[in-house]
């Protein structure tokens, strides 16, 4: 999910001081470290070199910060399957709870689990008790349970009325897209591939967001290329969730990675988990940042992370700046 005004902003900003030409130089051809952008979901219909600008325009307003600036010869590399996914999302056809008028409808089943579990963890880590989700669920003597929509329902309805920043409907195509990547082959093995054809085994730095830090991991578990990655980032991650994170089973860290940075803020309900030994355990460990204060209305987007500058200095740093 993305911003989009606040990254015209930041785009037409850096544009105005002439830090917006990219141009792959001699020496990232000749093996420099160079900078690869995972975007999460969302992104359907939009221009992929718009979008790379865009990502940079943000990155470069968080390194002014501390008087510096992203190189304008670095190779900049902005994998796009925002198309694919939407064409996934609309084959499968799995209808969203909030659509569900009346029992019998038919539904996925097995979505509705991986959806109910992951509402539930988001609940139980936001702090939403079980009576704000009773006030929700109504005196309906169904069993609550992860196959009664209604009782997901009333999960989503009180996470998004108390204070997560994320509407129901919002959260609902989250956890569908996150499902369609995580548990079907042929949807996880196209938006591989594409992320993959942009990594080649010259030093590279990987950032990612969202559903884009899924993706960018498991690209990096598998690829079996000598590929040598400083710092991979991940931003606004639900890696730590455990509906997602089982997909995932036995976990480990990719070997081509020195070392992973993972930025996220507190009030984000997609990453409302940290990638830590409770959470994500893994060697090496994942250094966590819990410190970010998202601007975006929902604190997840890329434009309140990006600009950050802690993670645009850790970034920077990593590609040599």
């Amino acid at each position: 999910m993305i911003d989009r005004r606040e990254l015209l902003k930041a785009a037409s900003a850096v544009a105005l001081s002439g830090l917006m030409s990219v141009v792959p130089s001699r020496a990232a051809a000749a093996g420099s470290t160079k900078l690869l952008f995972v975007h999460g979901r969302g992104q359907q219909g939009l221009n992929p070199e718009t979008l790379k600008s865009e990502w940079l325009a943000t990155l470069n307003r968080g390194t002014t910060t501390f008087g510096q600036s992203v190189p304008t010869d670095i190779d900049v590399a902005f994998p796009f399957y925002g198309d694919i996914l939407d064409k996934y999302t609309q084959q499968f056809g799995i209808p969203l709870t909030s659509d569900v008028q009346a029992r019998g409808t038919p539904l996925d089943d097995e979505f509705l689990v991986f959806q109910a579990e992951f509402a539930e963890a988001v609940r139980q880590r936001a702090g939403i008790t079980d009576a704000q989700v009773d006030a929700e669920y109504g005196p309906d003597p169904a069993p609550r349970g992860p196959l009664n929509w209604k009782w997901v329902q009333a999960i989503l309805r009180a996470i998004d009325k108390n204070g997560s920043g994320m509407n129901q409907k919002t959260l609902e195509i989250f956890t569908r897209d996150v499902f369609l990547y995580t548990t079907r082959a042929g949807v996880r093995d196209e938006i591989d591939q594409i992320v993959a054809g942009k990594l080649t085994e010259q030093p590279t730095v990987v950032v990612s967001h969202s559903l884009g830090t899924v993706v960018a991991y498991s690209v990096l578990r598998t690829d079996r290329r000598s590929l040598r990655v400083p710092l991979f980032v991940t931003v606004g991650s639900p890696l730590a969730v455990r509906a997602v994170r089982d997909q995932f089973r036995p976990l480990r860290s990719p070997s081509s990675v020195d070392a992973w940075y993972n930025a996220f803020d507190t009030r984000d309900v997609v990453a409302l988990y940290p990638l830590d030994a409770d959470n994500f355990p893994v060697r090496p460990a994942i250094e966590n940042n819990s410190t970010v204060r998202n601007h975006t209305e929902n604190r997840h987007g890329i434009v309140g992370y990006l600009d950050n500058p802690d993670v645009a200095k850790r970034i920077l740093n990593a590609l040599g700046g």
